[in-house]
């Protein structure tokens, strides 16, 4: 019998651990990704309106943990926490990490991920409005933009991430 036989994943010993030192080992990069986006997007905060101080839980599914996002231009916050580290998030969005990239940069329509529970999304759905609204109105591509912050690994990354993504969709259409 191992853990993994009768343990339900949400449940495994030092999964809260192992998402504990994940968020510490990604939050300098949130942190310079989201001060960088304040300063070259000020437009993009500016459209959120009130939700500028709204606390987002964006949450990719694979990932072991979720991000924090507070478009407050004054402070910008993006982090990432546990699953359960966020008890008091006005707007929840989750889905697939990929599902997410797509819709940062405007490739997927939001409405129909949402509407195939691809997407979930719990709370202040205004904010969530707005906030896709603005992203849709930015130019060029926020997810290339991120990953030209990290040069050639980052634009690597994101390549490779954007070709298993499209692989999976098109393994699942041939199904």
């Amino acid at each position: 019998m191992s853990v993994s036989d009768e343990t339900p994943p949400s449940q495994w010993p030092g999964k809260r651990v192992a998402a504990q030192l994940s968020c510490l080992v990604v939050q300098p990069f949130l942190t310079r990704i989201v001060r960088r986006i304040a300063k070259r997007h000020p437009s993009l905060f500016a459209r959120l309106g009130p939700h500028q101080g709204t606390d987002f839980l964006i949450d990719p599914q694979e990932l072991p943990f979720a991000l924090h996002l507070r478009p407050d231009p004054q402070a910008p916050l993006l982090r990432a926490v546990p699953r359960d580290g966020l008890q008091h998030a006005g707007a929840t969005i989750r889905g697939r990490f990929m599902l997410l990239l797509e819709l940062i940069d405007a490739e997927h329509d939001g409405d129909a991920a949402f509407f195939s529970r691809d997407l979930e999304v719990g709370g202040d759905t205004e904010a969530v409005v707005r906030l896709r609204n603005a992203l849709d109105d930015m130019d060029g591509s926020l997810a290339e933009e991120t990953a030209a912050m990290f040069s050639r690994p980052g634009r690597a990354v994101l390549t490779r991430l954007r070709r298993a993504y499209h692989g999976e969709i098109e393994t699942r259409e041939n199904q």
